[in-house]
């Protein structure tokens, strides 16, 4: 049977199993024996066999016109059995065409999955039914249905006699529905029982409920998952009455009925069965108490028996749902009643009810309710609007409004204070004092109660849940990804970046929590982006402005930063570590206090606010007063970060900490605690940057003649007006020296700006911007490094009186004292001074030096820029002694400086040359001269006459050699007293860095003249030293970099007159030396290119070919050492290249290359020269007059060649190819020339065999002239 179907109309047929329970549900005498149950069951077997087969006929012959017996789903009988367990397995009436009667199949449809067929099912069993009662009552209780019913069961005194045995059935198989555990049994047969008692009166309540516990009862035998269905089928069944109405409607009707009573202690004694029981217990009696009038609720519920009870051991033993019943029974009835107990103050109120005494006495039924996680208990949300009973309006996020509404008192003022003061109270009690300091549960928890009052929090009210002990928590969370509440960290994180949203108040309040609590480390400590991601979202001004507030407000706040928590182990689950605060503090990063490292995120941040200001649309949509209005306010934003760096940074208040300053009517103030000067020095260095951030946003200052606001004479005028306040003065007391260069850079950048303003835009006002910024960064320089750089700050100015005619005007005095001697030219005194500025230079002061260096780059001499390249060309290597000579003490203490410029580099791991080459790095590689260093590249013969000058001290004046070369001193000694030159080499590598950058400003502006080619000089010189030396793949590629974007591939090269073609040959002879002998394949490579642009050069001098053949003559000379020389390393495609370029250097080669390739041993090169023949000659096919002449002149030569190739063919087929294929080249073009007899006069007969048998075809056309 078990593979059969069946109409849906049809009786199931029941199997021995489900008979012997349905007979089992039958209450029976404990004297009947056990014969007479087991003939019973056989009677009761056999009539369901007779019935089953009666009603399937009756279907059969009725299934046409009735359609909804077709309707239903066909189920195998066996297994639909199965899952009806404890149902009766007969219909108590058969359908009729005169009575009503039950579908049994309808009961299939409440367990359905989907909901609308379990509401359609419920609908048509209650309409049925109440035809069948309805038809019961009309026939008196006599044959209310068609037939004789089949009565499956023995008459009970359930107290339902007044109800048809359909309907009788159709409630003990709701109740058994209720406790099925298949599928949605329970939620299907529960809402049929609700809509039947409410639908049919003639349903008993009090036989309802007794019928219910009879039927569901639980013996001491039940166990596990039988004893549970029982219980949730009463629960469901208690809870269907409830919903049904019924209850209130009796109430009303006999407010003497003690139905309420009796269903609330049902209910209650219910609930303290179970644990899992009790929360959907309170429920089905608040589903009752929302159905009951106030009065029904005072004196029906509140007075139910075991409730009072229930509510005074629930603080003991920690209940939430008797809080929860408790809470939800006041809300309703909002009367005093001792009956709650103490779970609620007398008389009730939200104050009293958040005091601090009364939370604590909750405490226990808080942390229970931890229970039915991850769903958060129904107690929570009722307490949170208690907490916070209004909607806070929607917060203006346009900072502009607020102060015009900071004085306006609302209506409800006192109680947002109240709700404050309530807020504190709980987050301190319930949040932090009883759920973070728990289980990992009681955690989850509590951010699940944060999130809940999300949406009615304030902005003020965001710093309260976000305090120390939630952030520190948090923080614990999310700094260990093996978390087990890593998850619930992240989602508690995401929610309050959804909450904080565009409202511009509430990102300021999460970003001060956050960071105020974790002392400036969220980010780093929790490895996330939050803090900064809700720092980028601040893109206006206003928004910047109230921003930057905040910042100052945090950082001279003195209020107490938490040092949470005091008690590790209680806040970390069991995968994190576990040891004393103080071994390991993450907050503190070991560095200082927390507070110093939170004032030191504030500094760091503010310069960083300014780069999230940007215009809404590109800008040449924009008007010019959008323009305007965009620099205006960018203007105030650096401005308030300026003076709060500076104030903090660079002055102190002998008298408290408050200073008002009336002619800028401003109050500026400092901690109270004195300012460490780690920070103060990080304050200059923000400046510094906001500095060098201003000025590379005026990179388009001049745009549509729109004068921006100038950030470095406020600062000027700012600094100047602060000096002048009695009580304030700098936070270190300057030297003599310091104190005359600080006011002098002081007075000009005053100067300068001043005169800024009277000139149109141009040259000299480009000139004067730069350098006034440059002045600035001096100046707080001096600040950083007391009695470093006076001296360079004091040459600084008087290099503007130089380059600005209108500061020496009026000064004669001063000048005089300047210059008691011959004054250096201006630009040398200026290259010299950033010579000495640049090896300790910061960032941002480099940058103002290469901004000066661009506009006065023309004016360089020659003798300032040799001094540049030789900072690039420098080596610091120590002095290398011999054994005998290391013991001899401190004698060479005094030359303990040593700067390598001997650029020959010795062994294999020099400059990557082979042993005999001298590369282009020795001394006189770039001119024969003993003092290259001097030679500029144009003048060699007077470069060549200059000596007796140490190379060390050439070019440069004594003060700037002494700066310098005390600098480097100071590297040395470091190196040699630690053991270890990676410092000093790594600090020297980034002054070379610096100067780098200098010479492509330079050479941005001057590729096309002649200096271009002693930059080329020192900078392939210096590539090729570095090779000497580990980790200078940087600083390789950095020239290389240079090389090709500003020399080699520059629109302009350098162009020199006839006279100077003897310098070029010398540095051609140079770059080949480096192709053939170099072990490095980039040297080779940076030697080819500089090869080809060398000749480009020569090219473009439009030399007579006398002059040119000395340049050939190096090529031939390099030719002759790649045939000579087994240790060359010369690649002839090459040459073949340079031929291709350049074909007047090819040409006079080609004897050279036959006489060679004719003598040479090696068969490779014998083979590649043949290569480079053919292509020689291939380039004269058009020209018949110059190759008739090349021909002609080398053509005995030519016939010895392919004599000896014919005679010795190699071995490899291709290289056999190669021969035929040059020697048809030959014979082709002297073919071509009508040279055959000639040719043929000087071969040999051999060689003309060889020919023919080698050559076929080819050598046809010359055997005619034999």
């Amino acid at each position: 049977m078990a593979g059969k179907k069946r109409s849906s109309s049809s009786m199931e047929e029941p199997t021995e199993e489900q008979t012997e329970k349905a007979m089992a549900s039958i209450p029976s005498s404990s004297k009947v024996s056990e014969k007479l149950k087991q003939m019973e069951r056989r009677k009761v077997r056999k009539a369901l066999d007779k019935e089953r087969r009666r009603v399937a006929s009756e279907g059969n012959q009725k299934s046409e016109s009735k359609s909804e017996s077709n309707t239903e789903e066909e189920q195998n009988p066996e297994s639909e059995l199965k899952q009806e367990s404890k149902e009766p397995v007969t219909s108590v009436a058969s359908t009729s065409l005169t009575q009503p009667g039950l579908h049994l199949d309808l009961f299939r449809g409440l367990s359905s999955q989907e909901s609308s067929v379990r509401e359609e099912a419920a609908e048509r069993l209650v309409r049925e039914l109440r035809d069948v009662q309805r038809s019961y009552e009309e026939s008196n209780g006599e044959n209310g249905e068609q037939g004789d019913p089949v009565k499956l069961e023995a008459e009970k005194d359930d107290g339902m006699e007044n109800c048809a045995p359909s309907l009788r059935y159709a409630i003990r198989r709701f109740i058994r529905g209720v406790s099925s555990s298949r599928e949605f049994a329970r939620q299907g047969f529960a809402l049929a029982l609700a809509a039947v008692v409410a639908e049919i009166h003639a349903i008993k309540l009090d036989s309802l409920m007794k019928f219910i516990v009879e039927e569901l009862e639980v013996s001491s035998g039940m166990k596990g998952q039988e004893a549970k269905d029982n219980l949730l089928g009463r629960l469901f069944a208690y809870a269907s009455i409830a919903r049904s109405s019924r209850i209130s409607e009796q109430w009303m009707s006999d407010k003497n009925s003690s139905i309420v009573k009796d269903f609330v202690a049902e209910v209650t004694s219910l609930a303290a069965k179970k644990r899992y029981l009790s929360e959907p217990a309170v429920s089905v009696i608040l589903d009752l108490v929302n159905k009951l009038p106030e009065e029904a609720v005072l004196t029906q519920v509140l007075e139910a028996p075991d409730l009072k009870d229930w509510f005074e051991r629930a603080a003991k033993f920690g209940d939430p749902d008797a809080l929860f019943l408790a809470l939800k029974l006041q809300e309703r009835v909002k009367a005093e009643n001792d009956v709650l107990g103490n779970l609620l103050p007398c008389p009730f109120s939200a104050d009293k009810f958040f005091a601090r005494d009364h939370l604590l006495f909750l405490s226990p039924c808080f942390k229970e309710s931890t229970f039915c996680l991850p769903r958060l208990h129904g107690l929570w949300p009722v307490v949170v609007n208690m907490l916070l009973p209004d909607m806070p309006a929607l917060e203006e996020t346009n900072p502009t409004n607020r102060s015009t509404k900071k004085h306006k008192k609302s209506k409800k003022g006192n109680s947002s204070e109240d709700s404050s003061v309530n807020l504190c109270n709980f987050c301190e009690v319930v949040i932090e004092s009883s759920l973070l300091f728990s289980s990992h549960d009681r955690k989850c928890l509590a951010l699940n109660i944060l999130l809940l009052t999300l949406p009615k929090l304030s902005a003020s009210n965001l710093q309260v849940i976000l305090s120390s002990k939630v952030v520190y928590c948090l923080m614990d969370i999310l700094s260990n990804k093996s978390s087990w509440l890593y998850k619930a960290g992240q989602h508690f994180l995401t929610e309050v970046m959804n909450f904080v949203g565009e409202n511009l108040d509430r990102r300021i309040a999460a970003i001060v929590s956050l960071q105020k609590h974790s002392r400036g480390r969220f980010d780093n400590i929790t490895k996330t982006q939050t803090v900064k991601q809700l720092i980028a979202k601040f893109d206006n001004a206003d928004g910047c402005m109230h921003f930057v507030d905040s910042l100052i407000s945090l950082f001279v706040d003195e209020g107490p930063i938490s040092d949470e928590p005091s008690d590790q182990s209680q806040t970390t689950d069991e995968n994190s570590e576990v040891g004393s605060a103080e071994d390991k503090d993450p907050l503190t990063n070991g560095n200082g206090t927390g507070s110093d490292t939170l004032k030191n995120w504030v500094i760091d941040t503010m310069p960083r606010v300014i780069k999230n200001l940007k215009l809404n649309s590109n800008l040449k949509t924009l008007t010019d007063e959008e323009i305007v209005r965009f620099s205006e306010d960018k203007f105030k934003v650096q401005a308030a970060i300026m003076k709060f760096l500076t104030v903090q940074g660079l002055f102190t208040a002998s008298l408290g900490t408050e200073v008002t300053s009336f002619e800028l009517q401003e109050k500026f103030t400092w901690p109270k605690a004195a300012i460490p000067n780690a920070l103060r020095e990080s304050c200059i260095r923000q400046l510094q940057v906001l500095l060098e951030e201003a000025q590379k946003s005026e990179g388009a200052r001049i745009l549509n003649e729109i004068e921006p606001n100038d950030l470095a004479s406020y600062f000027t005028r700012f600094v100047e007006t602060v000096s002048s306040i009695p009580s304030v003065s700098l936070f270190t007391a300057l030297g003599d020296e310091d104190d005359k260069a600080f006011k002098k850079l002081l007075k000009m950048e005053s100067k300068l700006s001043n005169e800024e303003r009277k000139v149109s835009p141009g040259t000299d006002s480009s000139r004067m911007h730069a350098m006034r910024f440059l002045l600035m960064q001096l100046l707080l320089q001096i600040l950083l490094h007391p009695g470093e750089f006076h001296e360079a700050a004091i040459d600084l100015t008087i290099c503007c009186k130089k380059a600005f005619s209108f500061l020496s005007q009026g000064n004669s005095e001063e000048e005089e004292e300047e210059e008691e001697g011959s004054a250096p030219q201006f630009m040398d005194v200026l290259v010299d001074t950033f010579l000495s500025l640049l090896p300790h230079s910061s960032g941002p002061l480099n940058y103002a030096i290469e901004q000066v260096f661009r506009c006065f780059c023309d004016e360089v001499t020659d003798a300032g820029l040799i001094r540049m390249l030789r900072i690039v060309k420098k080596e610091l290597n120590p002095r290398h002694l011999a054994p005998a000579e290391e013991d001899s003490g401190d004698e060479d203490e005094d030359d303990f400086l040593e700067i390598e410029e001997d650029d020959e580099v010795a062994g294999d791991g020099g400059a990557g040359l082979s042993d005999e080459s001298e590369g282009i790095a020795e001394p006189g590689s770039v001119v024969d001269a003993d003092d290259e260093d001097r030679e500029d590249g144009m003048d060699v013969d007077s470069a060549t006459n200059e000596d007796d000058e140490n190379e060390d001290s050439d070019g440069m004046d004594d003060d700037a050699m002494f700066r310098m070369d005390a600098y480097l001193a100071a590297m040395f000694n470091e190196k040699r007293t630690s053991g270890n030159d990676s410092a000093a080499q790594s600090q020297f590598l980034s002054f070379k860095f610096r100067v780098l950058s200098l010479l492509e400003i330079y050479l941005q502006k001057n590729s096309g003249k002649a200096q271009a080619l002693t930059v080329y000089s020192f900078l392939v010189q210096a590539y090729v030293k570095s090779h000497a030396n580990t980790g200078g793949e940087q600083f390789r590629q950095r020239i290389t970099g240079i090389l090709q974007r500003k020399i080699f591939k520059a629109k302009e090269y350098p162009k020199f007159p006839e006279n100077q073609v003897e310098t070029l040959k010398t540095l051609i002879e140079k770059s080949l030396k480096l192709v053939s002998r170099s072990r490095f394949k980039d040297v080779s490579s940076l030697a080819q290119n500089a090869t080809f642009w060398l000749l480009k050069i020569t090219t473009s001098m439009n030399c007579a070919n006398p002059e040119l053949e000395s340049v050939v003559e190096v090529f031939r000379n390099t030719l002759v050492d790649y045939f000579n020389n087994k240790k060359s390393r010369l690649k002839l495609g090459f040459v073949k290249e340079v031929v291709r370029r350049y074909p007047w250097v090819g040409t006079p080669l080609y004897g050279l290359l036959i006489e060679k390739c004719c003598s040479t041993k090696a068969e490779f090169r014998q083979i590649e020269t043949l290569d480079l023949l053919d292509f020689i000659m291939k380039s004269y096919e058009k020209d018949s007059s110059c190759s008739s002449k090349l021909v002609k002149k080398h053509l005995k030569i030519i016939c010895e060649l392919i004599g000896k190739l014919l005679t010795n063919m190699p071995q490899k087929q291709s290289r056999r190819a190669d021969v035929r294929r040059f020697c048809t080249r030959v014979l082709n073009v002297v073919s071509g020339l009508k040279l055959n007899k000639k040719f043929i006069e000087r071969l040999t007969p051999e060689v003309c065999t060889l020919c023919e048998a080698q050559l076929g075809a080819a050598f046809k056309p010359f055997k005619t002239e034999e």
